[in-house]
């Protein structure tokens, strides 16, 4: 056996003791992958939330608000800009994105958190294989549920991974939902019609929790979904919109 050398022993002095040298060499080694590994893993889980949160904090501080394509709201704050004294002093200290749906056959835009999704139909939410494909592209619209203008309960998630090299992929549309208060709007285009929504409300639920799934409604009624807490898959956080008019 090779002589034990105590801790922080030079490694000149362990060359001259070849196996005791490669084998502290090889520890050295799977000790320094373990912990890049480690900070790569907390890094992926939560690079999505985290840059997310710091998106919305900058467009708080530059007072920043998006809008969605053919809503009232840019043409709202023109016209108060124009009574305060012209549109420049509305460009000097806000400005405005304008939101274009990804798919006008069918997408979700949330003003608020500056969200932007294709929708994603008749998704079966008790198909893994299925919704973990159709999350790659979009939000997920549930199979079974109403679409826009039927007047019935819609159901949308964008949510659902297993692992952490997932998380990304599946939860960054809905990461800011949480955000969402009463009154907030929400915008569905479908089939070339924009349908808006107002937040009523929103609840933490556990993932066995699926009956607000088949949940009836004697109004049109939105429901959004994905994993809580952000980055993670260990309940589901649910937020609640009924239509309004035009």
């Amino acid at each position: 056996m090779g002589v034990r050398f105590p801790p922080g022993t030079p490694m000149k002095h362990l060359r001259n003791q070849p196996h005791e040298y490669y084998r502290i060499l090889v520890l050295r080694t799977v000790g320094n992958f373990l912990v890049l590994a480690s900070i790569f893993m907390i890094i992926k889980t939560f690079y999505f939330p985290v840059a997310a949160e710091v998106r919305f904090a900058l467009d708080s501080i530059r007072n920043k608000q998006y809008v969605a394509e053919g809503t009232r709201g840019l043409q709202d704050a023109t016209t108060r800009a124009n009574r305060r004294g012209g549109l420049a002093k509305l460009l000097a200290g806000r400005s405005v994105e304008v939101l274009t749906p990804q798919d006008p056959n069918f997408s979700i835009i949330i003003p608020k958190v500056g969200a932007n999704s294709n929708v994603i139909p008749n998704v079966d939410a008790a198909n893994e294989k299925q919704y973990l494909g159709a999350l790659e592209h979009g939000v997920a619209h549930t199979l079974g549920t109403a679409f826009p203008g039927e007047g019935g309960h819609i159901y949308l998630f964008a949510h659902s991974t297993d692992y952490f090299w997932n998380v990304g992929t599946y939860n960054a549309v809905f990461y800011l939902i949480y955000k969402l208060e009463k009154g907030d709007e929400i915008d569905l285009f479908y089939k070339g019609q924009r349908y808006v929504y107002k937040v009523i409300g929103k609840q933490e639920v556990d993932p066995s929790q699926v009956q607000y799934l088949t949940r009836q409604s004697n109004s049109e009624f939105l429901t959004l979904q994905t994993c809580w807490p952000p980055g993670t898959t260990l309940r589901r956080l649910l937020v609640f919109a009924t239509r309004v008019a035009e």
